[in-house]
């Protein structure tokens, strides 16, 4: 409008050296000051008129002159100025008519400016009124100007969700700014049409919480004040990043203004599982799902299930720790129940545990730490005592029991078929440089077998890395010295005759890296080796790590972190979250030591451990009385003396027994029990013969030249036509493999969308990384509602399109697409 108006005074100017502009209805303010014109001062008349005529008569008499007055001309008595008015130009300008022009509006479109004058005060907002397009009646012109007052970027949906955004932060500048354009009543009356609302006296906070309590009535399966118009648009805006925020400030404002916690108490918590509209229901279920499991009132696969649907809830991330501790513990459950604990033979025995037994000590363990992590011990008190007790008595006491009565029948510590802990060197280690090729071994003190196996599967999930994982027999007693030093080359490996329980090559000690890296060199003549801690590695630069692996054969090093928590008594309780530290310890340690150029390493431990989160009952210790002998080393698991009586309750073996030279010899605890010993810790032990403590893991990695990793198919399922005949459909979608080490998740955003792009339906984010290998558990139902934006492409092919996040980004790439034919008969209310 600027152009036209300085163009029409460049005219006047022509003709008139002073020209006089009457604002009378005072909104044209901003177009005065923003015209410019050449050789034209502008001046305002405010009870300045004397002045103005001594500067444009005496002063400048030659000079061109725009009077503006911010009002309607005064009356001719009143005209200080009328004497040069009448010999000036007049410009006349109607803000209606030069609006309807600049925006290019028919003049029927009168009411949608004149009604509405404070929304064109601001330069701001005609210009990005000017930006719409398809604007062809007037309730689209108005519908573009509440978007514009809400700063919103869409249609009435996201005009809704500024508005929401502002009550969650009590704020009114978007409603007041619609109110003074005089837009409220259209805005109600929008709502009204398309959401079905209704108010004697409407008002953003009536809306926000009518709309919670509508939505949740009909997920519910009642009946709701609002549409399924607006179950859409809640929906949507509750999955929006950008409205996330405000969605759960008012989802908790509104949550006891509506007595939704005393109402979740009346409804069978399976009807909740696919409703997140309020933080208290994921609390209810939590209460309902764990009280289920641990009363055995639902069955493991079905917690399982569950847990997997509410994967998808708005609040999933505040409870994911507690989510999770109850899925292992389901997991737990259902192992435990499918598991033979019997053996015919310490061969037996050892192979099962190896095979399938660990996973529940593996269960058991990850349910400790998200219980832990989740900081809500009491509410899973119930679940924990329950694990707790089946883990401790239906699992860890009766397969020791049962393989007790296999060591009951040893006379020498070595099982048919299993390779020996002190056999290591020899036989891993040493073949490497029989092929005259480096190798690498990380030695993890405690690291137990079914923590070696969730480290297998980390380093199998690393991009064109391999390994596998197999069982040596520990040596016993099951402590770090001995086991340290039967890792190294070794001949004659004897026990101290003292009270240390050190442990020597001959007479070569193996204590401490200087020790140790001295008997490492008597391993192959020649070998250049080193031993060095964890923290020496994680230190090196990357040309320091390629050193290494130019100065060095065979590199020994040390971690310890199961052992340097568990073994304190004040720390102990620590233990599950020492064994994920240290699985990230490790993996950064391989992926480092790759880097370096080894392609060769070897993951080893000196012993594994029994952990009971729970203080122990009297009845776990041993009531063995040791009478007679000499004692010489004295732990929870075993005893070291010499001339050591039979002792029942205990397992005698001597020095030739136990593979090792000397005379020392050692009593080991039948089972789990756990020896007196003051100031000691009890639910972190090792030393003793139990299959946790003995069947030591063996990891061996290599790096590959290709790329490996790929990522599940996901594929959907349709019943006979792809055809939409409703306003909802319910699809199937089936992730093709199980999620494995090298077959990575999915995740896709799926809705359904014209032919143009247009969205209209509900959009979800759905996660595909399900590990079982039915099939029929692979499967993630959706019910997608359809918007009245639908209704433009009745009787027209529809696309459900699958996107896929690029990166970390906000951006989406196409990942799939099926068609489907949108045939519904006359619009209902969505078909609810």
């Amino acid at each position: 409008m600027s152009d036209r108006v300085t163009a029409t005074l460049t005219r006047l100017f022509a003709d008139h050296r002073i020209v006089f502009w009457y604002d009378g209805a005072r909104d044209m303010r901003d177009v005065f000051d923003a015209a410019v014109l050449s050789k034209v001062t502008k001046l305002e008349i405010a009870n300045n008129e004397f002045g103005l005529k001594y500067q444009m008569l005496k002063q400048n008499p030659d000079q061109k002159f725009l009077l503006y007055r911010d009002g309607p001309e005064p009356p001719m008595e009143q005209n200080w100025l009328l004497d040069i008015q009448l010999a000036a130009g007049i410009f006349k300008a109607d803000r209606v008519s030069d609006l309807l022009l600049e925006l290019g509006f028919p003049p029927r479109f009168d009411p949608v400016i004149r009604d509405h004058t404070e929304f064109y005060k601001s330069r701001g907002r005609v210009e990005a009124l000017k930006q719409a397009t398809e604007m062809k009646d007037m309730r689209a012109v108005r519908r573009r100007m509440l978007a514009i007052c809400a700063n919103a970027s869409g249609g009435l949906d996201t005009v809704v969700e500024a508005l929401l955004a502002d009550m969650a932060s009590e704020k009114d500048e978007r409603i007041k700014l619609i109110e003074r354009s005089n837009l409220s009543e259209f805005l109600w009356d929008e709502l009204g049409r398309v959401y079905g609302y209704a108010a004697a006296n409407p008002s953003v906070e009536d809306l926000a919480l009518t709309l919670f309590k509508s939505c949740y009535r009909i997920a519910l399966g009642e009946t709701g004040s609002m549409n399924a118009e607006a179950v859409l648009l809640f929906r949507r805006w509750k999955n929006d990043r950008n409205g996330a925020i405000a969605f759960e400030v008012l989802s908790e404002r509104y949550a006891d203004v509506l007595g939704i916690e005393q109402d979740l108490g009346k409804h069978d918590f399976r009807h909740l599982l696919g409703l997140d509209y309020f933080e208290a229901v994921d609390r209810q279920v939590i209460r309902q799902v764990v009280h289920a499991l641990s009363t055995q009132t639902a069955s493991p696969p079905d917690v399982m299930r569950w847990i997997r649907e509410r994967r998808q809830s708005h609040w999933y991330d505040r409870y994911a720790d507690i989510y999770q501790a109850i899925d292992y513990a389901a997991q737990f459950q259902l192992a435990l129940a499918e598991a033979t604990l019997g053996m015919t033979n310490a061969a037996e025995g050892f192979r099962k545990y190896a095979a399938t037994w660990f996973r529940i000590d593996q269960l058991y363990r990850k349910f400790v730490y998200h219980m832990q992590k989740s900081g809500q011990q009491g509410l899973l008190g119930e679940l924990f005592n329950v694990i707790e007790n089946r883990y401790s008595t239906s699992y860890l006491l009766a397969v020791n029991d049962a393989w007790q009565d296999q060591i009951a029948k040893m006379s020498d510590w070595q099982i048919p078929g299993a390779e020996r802990q002190i056999e290591f060197y020899r036989r891993e280690a040493a073949q490497y440089r029989r092929k005259d090729q480096k190798v690498a071994v990380i030695i993890s003190d405690a690291l137990r077998y079914e923590v070696a196996d969730e480290l297998l599967s980390r380093i199998k999930g690393l991009n064109r890395f391999d390994a596998d994982l197999t069982a040596m027999l520990g040596v016993l007693p099951s402590y770090t010295q001995l086991g340290m030093a039967s890792l190294l080359p070794n001949k004659a490996l004897r026990i101290a005759e003292d009270d240390t329980a050190l442990v020597f090559e001959t007479d070569l000690p193996t204590q401490g890296l200087a020790a140790r890296e001295k008997v490492l060199s008597f391993g192959r003549e020649g070998d250049r080796v080193k031993a060095l801690k964890v923290e020496d590695v994680a230190a090196m630069r990357v040309d320091e790590g390629k050193e290494l692996f130019r100065e060095h054969d065979v590199v020994y090093i040390y971690h310890n972190r199961i052992d340097a928590i568990g073994d304190n008594r004040t720390t102990e309780e620590d233990l599950p979250k020492a064994v994920e530290a240290t699985l990230e310890e490790i993996v950064t340690l391989v992926r480092k030591l790759t880097s370096a150029n080894f392609s060769n390493i070897l993951i080893t431990a000196d012993h594994g451990f029994l952990y009971q989160h729970r203080a122990l009952e009297e009845s776990d210790y041993s009531q063995a009385e040791i009478e007679g002998g000499t004692v010489l080393a004295r732990t929870r698991r075993f005893v070291l003396g010499t001339n050591l009586p039979e002792t029942p309750g205990m397992k005698k073996f001597t020095a030739q027994q136990l593979g090792l030279a000397g005379t020392v010899e050692a009593l080991i605890p039948n089972s789990i029990n756990r020896l007196r010993l003051k100031g000691s810790g009890s639910r972190y032990v090792h030393g003793g013969a139990s299959l946790q403590e003995v069947v030591v893991p063996l990891l061996r990695v290599g790096k590959k030249r290709e790329a490996d990793l790929g990522q599940v198919e996901v594929q959907v399922i349709t019943a006979g036509k792809n055809q939409i005949t409703s306003g909802q459909i319910a699809l199937v979608f089936y992730q093709a493999q199980a999620v494995t080490e090298k077959m990575l998740p999915r995740e896709l955003r799926v809705g359904f969308y014209s032919e143009s792009g247009e969205l209209i339906s509900d959009e979800f984010d759905l996660v595909f990384d399900i590990r079982a290998d039915n099939p029929r558990d692979r499967e993630i139902t959706r019910k997608f509602l359809f918007s009245r934006v639908a209704d433009k492409y009745n009787n027209q092919d529809v696309f459900l399109k699958l996107r896929e996040r690029v990166g970390k980004t906000s951006h989406f790439q196409d990942y799939g697409s099926q068609r489907f034919q949108l045939k519904r008969g006359i619009a209902a209310d969505f078909d609810f």
